[in-house]
């Protein structure tokens, strides 16, 4: 892989552009991915929020749900904001008829924990190693659970917004619609790590 990695954001449905500039500002290279050959060319991947259920319905429907889990189960560096989060799940406590996760991360999520859509807020969550960072939370889903190679990297109100396992990243919150790119940053520095670890 070259220094600059290639990532891509699931352009499926949801802010996908603000993933796009956020990655960019990363030094990243970002790119749209919404076919099974898109993914394969990437390094690694973010699934944007959106709505989980319609998400995993056009995954299926693209023909990249399989895809999407072989990559994450063959180590592909991967993050999920809010219904990317609840996409990566192993389980979810009170799924929608159909609806389907990637899974990756040993975690069991609750949808739309924080309230709906006219219930939606900002707040500074402290993550680890990054210190405070403006989470925007909309219809977002809480961590209710980890197992035990998950780390928490924040919590808020007394549950859990921000995990990582291996080469997986998920955060409730939205940190592409701040303008502050830390968090992508974290997952680009995800990235070449992997790559350093593939090419010892």
């Amino acid at each position: 892989m070259a220094t600059t990695p290639v990532i891509g954001v699931l352009a499926l449905q949801g802010d996908v552009r603000e993933h796009l500039i956020a990655l960019a500002a990363a030094d990243a290279v970002a790119r749209p991915v919404r076919r099974p050959e898109e993914l394969a060319e990437v390094d690694a991947l973010v699934i944007p929020g959106g709505e989980s259920t319609t998400i995993s319905k056009l995954a299926v429907l693209f023909g990249l749900l399989e895809p999407l889990r072989e990559r994450v189960r063959g180590g592909m560096p991967v993050y999920g904001t809010c219904a990317g989060l609840i996409l990566l799940a192993d389980k979810i406590l009170d799924p929608r008829s159909g609806q389907e996760t990637i899974g990756g991360i040993d975690m069991i999520v609750r949808r739309n924990a924080f309230g709906r859509q006219n219930e939606s807020f900002e707040a500074s969550v402290d993550v680890q190693g990054l210190g405070p960072v403006e989470g925007v939370f909309i219809r977002a889903p809480w961590v209710e659970s980890v197992g035990a190679e998950v780390e928490v990297l924040a919590e808020h109100g007394g549950h859990i917004v921000a995990v990582r396992q291996g080469w997986s990243l998920a955060t409730s919150f939205h940190p592409e619609l701040t303008g502050d790119h830390r968090v992508h940053g974290l997952f680009v520095e995800m990235v070449r790590e992997k790559a350093a670890a593939g090419s010892r």
